[in-house]
Formats: structure tokens, sequence, C-alpha cells
């Protein structure tokens, strides 16, 4: 009854639902008061979606359908991680609810998140960061960007394909930016010269973000030989394109990434979000400062940052139980 997939929520943009004026009153308040990312208020929206299937409308929201919410998630074998996400959505909705005076009380005031301890994200080792850029190097096509059963794409199609997959992946782990950013990038937001790159983050706040030399080599094959191959007339000033020419959607970096990810055959890390947590734990471990490295991330909070932290201090235990006498 509360099933729904992340693909379900993601179709509907946020603010669709027709059926609650106050769902698209809160998506409202989040997008113009708050400034939060679309991607963030498309979760929002989609977990109250997804609640008021079950509970009606959200005006007459109350503890008990909330817990009952959250209790047939988790017997439906829901994470830890989505139901204390799940959670903050319907306290964060309650909240701005009472404040307003659409709920008489807030009945998520007394919901907790669950306990239990943090997940550390998958990372990369050194190793396997060389051999996924040596992948790259030959810009062979990514199967990322083939279904099955489909021809292969015309040579200079593929051949474009790779040189922007590189680029991406180059990019991401050099920066640590999230792939949203990465989307949003344009050909405008990098300063080659000083290699730098203008990130719109979370809240619509901007950043600078240093990249390295492997990058920019990467960048330029992509913008030389790569881009002019994809772009239409209507491409504008998009760094990243997709075969139609049109800026690059979420959902084919992440196949590309992954595909990449796989081919390696020696790690679990998936996904654009493993280059940025290994970025972030290789910064740590070269020595830079946490400060620096929030800054880079665009996290909001120092102890967002802090896991990687702990990620460090586990390949440091590890080390010193492979090297010390009296380990």
């Amino acid at each position: 009854m509360w099933g729904s997939t992340v693909a379900e929520n993601a179709e509907r943009p946020a603010g669709a639902d027709d059926e609650d004026p106050l769902l698209e009153e809160f998506v409202a308040h989040l997008r113009l008061e708050r400034g939060l990312s679309e991607h963030t208020i498309r979760s929002y929206a989609g977990d109250l979606r997804q609640l008021t299937r079950g509970a009606g409308a959200l005006r007459g929201l109350d503890l008990a359908a909330i817990r009952t919410w959250l209790a047939d998630l988790h017997a439906g074998g829901a994470s830890r991680a989505t139901l204390n996400r799940k959670t903050a959505s319907a306290r964060t909705f309650t909240a701005w609810a009472h404040r307003r005076g659409h709920l008489a009380t807030d009945p998520s005031a007394r919901l907790r998140t669950a306990p239990g301890g943090r997940h550390l994200p998958d990372v990369l080792q050194d190793q396997q960061i060389r051999a996924l850029t040596d992948q790259l190097v030959d810009a062979e096509p990514s199967p990322g960007e083939q279904g099955a059963g489909e021809q292969a794409e015309p040579d200079p199609v593929a051949r474009a394909v790779a040189l922007r997959d590189a680029a991406m992946i180059e990019l991401l782990y050099a920066t640590g930016i999230r792939v949203s950013e990465l989307v949003g990038l344009d050909r405008g937001s990098f300063e080659p010269e000083r290699r730098m790159v203008r990130v719109l983050g979370k809240g619509d706040k901007e950043r600078m973000v240093p990249y390295g030399i492997p990058a920019q080599r990467a960048l330029d094959a992509w913008w030389e030989r790569g881009r002019p191959v994809l772009a239409v007339a209507d491409s504008g000033a998009a760094a990243f394109l997709g075969r139609r020419g049109r800026r690059i959607d979420v959902r084919v970096v992440r196949r590309a990434v992954d595909a990449q990810l796989a081919a390696l055959g020696t790690t679990a890390a998936r996904g654009p979000h493993a280059l940025r947590h290994s970025a972030a734990t290789h910064l740590l471990d070269g020595g830079a400062d946490l400060r620096a490295v929030q800054e880079l991330l665009g996290h909001a909070s120092l102890s967002t940052t802090q896991v990687y932290t702990h990620i460090s201090v586990d390949g440091l235990r590890r080390a010193y139980g492979q090297a010390h006498p009296r380990a």
C-alpha cells in the first residue's frame, strides 16, 4: 500500500499533485523561501505523495498515520537510511504546516530517527583509481550508452561519447562535485587557465572548485573532438551533452560511471557518488584540512564531511595492523 520506487517519485515534477494543494504550497515554500535544489524538492514531494496514498489528505495528518506508514515501509524491507529520510520529510512538512496554521499541532514532533551505526560509503583505492583512468585513456565506446541488443554506435559518435565519459569521470573524481552539479555545468563555468570550475550547489550556493591537469586534458579532448560531434542547434552552453545533443541527463551519467566501475571487477563501488566519496577520502589521506574539504564538497555542515575521516581512520588501522610489530 505504501510502496513506491525512486523512479516513480522522480517521474512526477515537484508540485504536480493536483489532489492536494497543500503539497503544492509546501513545494513552493521549499523552492522560493528555502531555495532547495530541484532534486531535494522532488525527494520531499515524492515521500509526501507516498504518505498520502495511505493516510489521505495532508491537512488531516496525525501521528498514528505517519507511524503506520513508517512501520509498513520497515516491514517491506526499507533500509534505516530510507526510513530516516522519510521521517525527516514528514517532520519538515508537519513543522511547516503547523507554523502556517494548516495543522493544529505538529504530529511529527515526537518522531525520532532510527538509531544505528553510520554506513561508510564505498571508496576506491589508489590503484583502482589508476586502473579506472587507464580504462578511459583509449576512449573506447562506453557500455553505459548502449542497451541490450542495440547495434554499435557509428564510430564518430561512439568516440565522442567515450571522450565525454572520460571527461566526466575525470572531473567527478578531480573535484568531488555532485552529479547534479556536473550536469548543470556550462562551458562558461570553467576557467581553464586557472583550472577552476564554478559550481552551483545546494540552495543555489556558488563555489569555485579546482581540478588537475589530467581532468583538463580530458576536458580539452572532449571539447575539441567530442562535443562538436554531438552538438546540435539547441545544445546551448551545456558543458556535457547526451547523444541527441541536449544537456546530459543524470541517469546517463550514472550509467556511464557504473559501466566503468563494473569493468574494473575489483570494487563494489558504483555511481558518481563513489567518485565523490573517493575524492574526499583521498584529499584527507593526503593531508588536506577538513574545512577545506568541506568547502570543496559544498557541505553546509562540517559534521557531514567528517564521515570521510572515519574512512581514513579505517585505512590507518588496517595499515597499522599489517605493519606494526606490536599491533
